[in-house]
């Protein structure tokens, strides 16, 4: 007689606290179904794998120990949120991960309530779980606050000053420092460095050994021995301690993918816990899946791919991506001028700056997920008689906005900011989109902000802010590939503050700013179906206007239409400052402004949210309607 096969105990959980009636064994078997379960959601979503795997024996730990949803677990940034999410009454939606309707990809608030606080950007954990531990204290909801951070996460600054304040302020409150020696790309900088001390060689065996309670095993006459031991060891594997130093109790190097470990020692720190306490937990990032295990990032981000092979499917383009794009104009630019350097925040990848490092590798820095130190580090730069291209997404520029501010536009100093992921971004979401740059740094004085409408203005924009010295300048594209317009083979210098014009037309002037070009000229070949001629313009430049178009287009026109990848508050509400300045309504001109929606867009295909922003071809074609009133006459002729 053959045993039945048993049931999945995955299929025996439905929320965290059915993890309390398994064993610790089960445990350990439940982890290795919640690792399987991960990695065939994500090869159906795409999505972040790596960092999810990495953390899956810390996840089933985590929730058999502490009492989710009253306990909350704050995971910085969410990367690695997806097996926190099977466990959490959402194994159902899996599969939706980062699509339409689906399931985020990072923890939010709306969604559940394990999902105690959202994220999407690194290195707040810590802080948001000290606001958590004061309010408790101080009559709010009650339970733990558990952060879970990553190494890389460590190189913000503002993960040291919420450790900084925890410490003072010394309440109840767990620090999981997950050292996977790894964040999107390899971690930069000294703490790397000193986690790294921290579990090389024999000191690091010994103290696993310890979290195993060997000493507990000796004989009473040796305890007090290996308890001496055990802190001359430590001392010497952590040299003092900085985590000690700023206040707390720290507990490690553990290993992260032992639940004999784990789950002891999570027990005890809970019970006994009074103040803040660190636990150091080692982890390998694509832990258990070797495509992700052998592949430079880790499995960091992937898109849908087989299981088996872990080969990823590809969507077939012919244009070249605009980050492929600035990165090889950055290195033409380069080649010719030696004071050209490129500076990211941890995302060499991602900003196309690891082909500049290969090619110039003394001239590139990656400064970690540190955007606030990246810009007053570039305007040093600059200070000092160079030329920095400081390469950031516009959602991480957001962190360094005083910096901007502060450091760069008040001195007037040429800071060259490339900003990838301009406009909406797609399965992201909202904690990524690239909505408010042009509104935070077109109200900057002094301040250039240019806005690529395809790959080749593009290239001439990175020539024209590698030819500007007098003053701050800006340059935005989006994520994803070109158009496939033909390519110049070498940037010209743009006029700054001047725009071109693309079609003459008649009646209504459509005034594009940045990638809705195309979209504007797919809407204007309908619209001339219809006997409509609309003129069509590309503005280059937020700031400085190019007034003699704006003004031209509006005298010359019954309509003016303004469209951009943008929040209100940018280019379009400085074309209407400078119109109202100038008495142009006064004559009667009819004047729009397309923008992103006063809403945080949810996650899904980029086309799809410019769909729900109302900024697609048959958008801009229905508002060319509306304004003229052309809906309205042709119901009075059919009346």
């Amino acid at each position: 007689m053959t045993d039945r096969p048993k049931t999945p105990l995955l299929d025996r959980v439905s929320l965290p606290s059915d993890l309390k009636a398994l064993s610790d064994f089960d445990l350990g078997r439940l982890a290795d179904e919640l690792r399987a379960e991960t990695i065939s959601a994500v090869s159906v979503t795409g999505g972040h794998l790596g960092a999810g795997l990495g953390v899956v024996e810390l996840t089933v730990a985590l929730h058999a120990v502490f009492d989710t949803p009253r306990d909350k677990i704050i995971w910085d940034v969410g990367h690695q949120c997806y097996p926190h999410k099977i466990l959490t009454g959402r194994r159902d939606r899996i599969r939706t991960l980062r699509m339409g309707g689906g399931l985020a990809g990072f923890t939010k608030r709306a969604e559940s309530p394990f999902d105690p606080f959202g994220a999407g950007h690194s290195s707040t954990s810590i802080s948001a779980a000290l606001g958590f531990a004061t309010a408790r204290d101080l009559g709010g909801d009650p339970g733990d606050a558990v952060a879970v951070i990553g190494d890389g996460a460590m190189s913000a600054g503002m993960a040291y000053e919420a450790l900084n304040n925890a410490g003072h302020e010394g309440r109840r409150l767990f620090v999981i420092l997950n050292d996977n020696e790894m964040s999107i790309a390899p971690p930069v900088g000294a703490m790397s460095s000193y986690l790294t001390r921290l579990y090389a060689g024999g000191p690091f065996q010994e103290l696993k050994a310890v979290a195993k309670g060997a000493v507990g095993m000796l004989p009473d006459a040796l305890q007090e021995g290996a308890r001496r031991a055990k802190e001359m060891l430590k001392g010497m594997a952590i040299g003092g301690t900085l985590f000690e130093e700023l206040g707390f109790s720290y507990i490690g190097p553990v290993d992260g993918h032992d639940m004999e470990q784990l789950l002891p020692l999570l027990r005890t720190v809970r019970a006994r816990a009074d103040g803040p306490v660190l636990i150091h937990v080692v982890t390998r990032k694509g832990k258990g899946y070797g495509p992700a295990e052998s592949a430079a990032d880790r499995g960091h981000a992937t898109g849908k791919f087989d299981v088996v092979t872990g080969v990823q499917a590809k969507a077939k383009s012919n244009a070249p991506s605009y980050t492929s794009v600035f990165a090889k104009a950055l290195i033409d630019e380069a080649s010719r001028d030696d004071r050209i350097l490129g500076i990211t925040a941890a995302m060499p990848d991602g900003t196309g700056l690891k082909q500049f490092a290969q090619r110039f590798p003394r001239r590139c820095f990656d400064v970690g997920i540190a955007e606030q130190h990246a810009v007053t580090f570039s305007a040093g730069l600059a200070a000092g008689g160079m030329k920095p291209f400081c390469a950031i997404y516009s959602t991480f520029l957001q962190r360094g906005y005083d910096q901007v501010v502060h450091d760069v536009a008040v001195q007037g100093l040429p800071v060259r900011f490339a900003i990838d992921r301009a406009g909406l971004v797609g399965q992201d979401g909202p904690t990524h989109s690239g909505a408010y740059d042009i509104a935070f740094l077109a109200n900057l004085p002094g301040f250039v902000v240019m806005a690529a409408a395809d790959e080749a203005e593009l290239v001439h924009m990175v020539a024209t802010a590698a030819a500007h010295d007098s003053g701050p300048i800006a340059f935005r594209f989006p994520r994803g590939e070109g158009t496939g317009v033909e390519m110049p083979e070498r940037g010209q210098v743009l006029p700054i503050g001047k725009g071109r014009m693309i079609a003459e037309g008649k009646g209504v002037a459509i005034l594009s700013f940045g990638t809705r070009l195309s979209e504007v000229m797919t809407a204007r070949e309908a619209l001339m179906a219809r006997g409509i001629t609309p003129t069509v313009a590309d503005a280059r430049f937020a700031k400085p206007l190019d007034r003699d178009l704006v003004l031209k287009l509006a005298s010359d026109h019954d309509a003016l239409i303004t469209i951009e990848e943008g929040a209100v508050g940018g280019f379009g509400s400085h074309v209407a400052q400078l119109l109202a300045e100038e008495g142009v309504f006064d004559h009667g001109l009819r004047f729009r402004s397309m923008v992103l929606p006063d809403a945080f867009v949810d996650h899904d295909a980029p086309r799809a949210m410019y769909d729900t922003s109302a900024l697609n071809a048959q958008h801009i074609e229905d508002k060319v309607l509306s304004v003229l009133g052309v809906e309205q006459l042709e119901s009075r002729r059919g009346t």
